[in-house]
């Protein structure tokens, strides 16, 4: 197998959709297809669906590239971010900025699970590379489809499961493939999740819906439903964590 080498824009692409983790690491060489007639030493136009919580530190990230559009429907989840990128175009409807931003090269899509495949769908039908935080998906069909669709438009893809990128996991891995600690019959696992209410058997009454938050965007692709609580302030509702806990919106404790 021949080595396949890349430009630093090229390893970009790649690395912004893994929210340019591994920058250090770019070698120069041949320009992906793709990326040809573009500068080795051009930025990336970058820009993040669900810019708060995780979605902070996945755009925060990139930012040795240009960041130039910010989607949320959370003003409060996304204030650190519109602050720290106080030049990037603001939206609340990821449609109306993929729509009117041409210039985007790569999007970082960390929604709630539920929203993760229609974003990517579109961003990757207009070019766009992504990374995706996990789970990939809401369900196995749209695993399946988001693959294909990553083939079909040939665009640079990375789910974010950046946890499996750090040395103990690799060192780990390595001891078990050299034989080290002999043969692994058993393994022993532990976690700390699910750290939200789940297992719930009624739906959430109506609460006043804040100011912040665009309760219709943030549902999205999901069954309507009233507006139950924002858990930092009345310690009930979906927003803007617990939703993992619920079917409609997050995969529960197996999906994180």
């Amino acid at each position: 197998m021949k080595d396949f080498k890349i430009t630093r824009r090229g390893f970009l692409a790649s690395a912004a959709a893994m929210t340019v983790a591994g920058c250090a690491t770019a070698k120069m060489g041949k320009a992906p297809a793709y990326l040809s007639g573009r500068s080795p030493n051009e930025k990336l136009n970058v820009a993040g669906v669900g810019v708060g919580g995780k979605g902070e530190s996945d755009i925060a990230l990139c930012d040795t590239e240009n960041i130039v559009g910010l989607c949320d429907v959370d003003d409060q989840m996304a204030a650190k971010s519109f602050e720290r990128f106080p030049n990037a175009k603001r939206y609340k409807d990821y449609r109306k900025m993929l729509e009117e931003m041409k210039e985007i090269d790569a999007v970082t899509i960390s929604t709630p699970d539920h929203m993760h495949f229609p974003v990517a769908m579109m961003a990757m039908a207009l070019g766009k590379h992504v990374y995706v935080q996990k789970p990939l998906t809401h369900t196995v069909w749209e695993a399946r489809e988001i693959s294909k669709a990553a083939a079909k438009y040939g665009v640079v893809t990375q789910m974010g499961n950046q946890g499996h990128s750090g040395d103990g996991v690799r060192e780990l891995c390595e001891l078990i493939w050299s034989g080290a600690i002999g043969n692994v019959r058993e393994v022993h696992t532990w976690t700390n999740r699910p750290i939200w209410p789940q297992g719930m058997t009624e739906l959430l009454g109506k609460k006043p819906i804040p100011e912040f938050v665009d309760w219709d965007l943030w549902q999205g692709v999901a069954q309507r439903r009233e507006f139950g609580g924002y858990w930092n302030t009345d310690k009930a509702g979906y927003l803007p964590f617990v939703w993992r806990g619920w079917w409609e919106y997050g995969c529960g404790a197996l999906g994180d």
